[in-house]
């Protein structure tokens, strides 16, 4: 399928070419290719009705289209159209409490249609940094974010009440061992007993590629999918991602990332390692329950997810 864009109407902008990354990306079924189809006409109707000029070729995210413009005032921004799924149903919320303090300016919204018009950062992230202090930048952001929840958000005790149940359903056959899993699941049903778990806005996915080089601040976080939750579980995909660093010495560097975080946020270091084994076992029941749902077999990718999942656990309770 193409998205090519097209002159458009007399009077109305152009519709947006889709990037071909984007069209290129297995997504959801039968929802996501009429997600796809729609965008280049939904683009538009936004550029016609918020007085917005392209200004660059699109780009684009795991699940969202991002296209360049400048406001009717000449300020630089972006439009994401995102893909409607339940984590980032909150998404303008989350940014309209943080009002650009550490994270991307949310400049108007409109939820029904999944759509944001941000602040428009640079394309420069944190993989450009070392990892230890692109932990420490992430960590001093985090910390500005970290306000109490609005009652809109759902809580992370449930979403782990479930996770739960289905980790403590795999068989003792599942190609994870199953002394972890047994770990996880006591984890999981401790936290989600426990009223710390909840009450605190967090990002839940700020790693590397969502913090963003910008003019008004150094940095600034991009793209969360907010829950009422706890501090300590955002730590974990700053050790799972950028992964070829980690692999050569597994220990020593995911030691070093998870003392960076929990010294800058003031977290306890046993509380947030365990939120990083139960994180971790959720990647891994994930990665099975994905193959399951395709009926395929564990593919190389999912077997090296597999092997990171028993490395990162290990590694943080040495």
């Amino acid at each position: 399928m193409t998205a090519d864009a097209t002159r458009g109407e007399p009077g109305r902008s152009p519709r947006i070419r889709v990037p071909d990354g984007l069209l290129a990306l297995p997504g959801f079924g039968e929802p996501w290719q009429t997600w796809l189809d729609a965008l280049p006409r939904s683009a538009a109707d936004l550029l016609d009705e918020w007085a917005l000029t392209p200004d660059g070729d699109p780009t684009h995210g795991r699940c969202s289209l991002v296209v360049p413009v400048r406001t009717a005032d000449g300020d630089a921004a972006v439009i994401k159209l995102g893909w409607p799924h339940e984590e980032a149903r909150h998404e303008a919320l989350a940014l309209q409490r943080w009002h650009g303090q550490g994270a991307v300016l949310l400049l108007r919204a409109d939820p029904h249609r999944w759509a944001l018009l941000l602040e428009r950062a640079h394309p420069r992230d944190l993989t450009t940094l070392d990892d230890v202090t692109a932990c420490e930048v992430t960590a001093g952001l985090l910390s500005r974010l970290h306000r109490p929840a609005p009652p809109q958000l759902g809580t992370l005790s449930r979403s782990v009440a479930r996770w739960t149940e289905r980790l403590a359903a795999l068989p003792r056959s599942a190609p994870v061992p199953h002394r972890m899993v047994e770990q996880a699941v006591s984890l999981g049903e401790a936290f989600a007993a426990d009223p710390e778990t909840d009450g605190t806005l967090i990002h839940t996915d700020a790693h590397y590629e969502n913090v963003l080089a910008a003019d008004r601040e150094p940095w600034l976080v991009i793209d969360p999918k907010p829950l009422s939750g706890d501090p300590h579980y955002e730590v974990a995909p700053l050790l799972w991602n950028r992964w070829d660093e980690v692999a050569a010495a597994p220990r020593p560097v995911l030691q070093r990332r998870l003392d960076a975080v929990v010294d800058v946020l003031g977290l306890d270091r046993d509380r947030t390692r365990d939120w990083v084994v139960l994180r971790e076992v959720c990647n891994a029941l994930w990665t099975l329950e994905d193959a399951e749902r395709l009926r395929r077999p564990l593919s190389p990718a999912d077997r090296d997810e597999l092997t990171r999942v028993v490395t990162i656990v290990k590694a943080v309770q040495d």
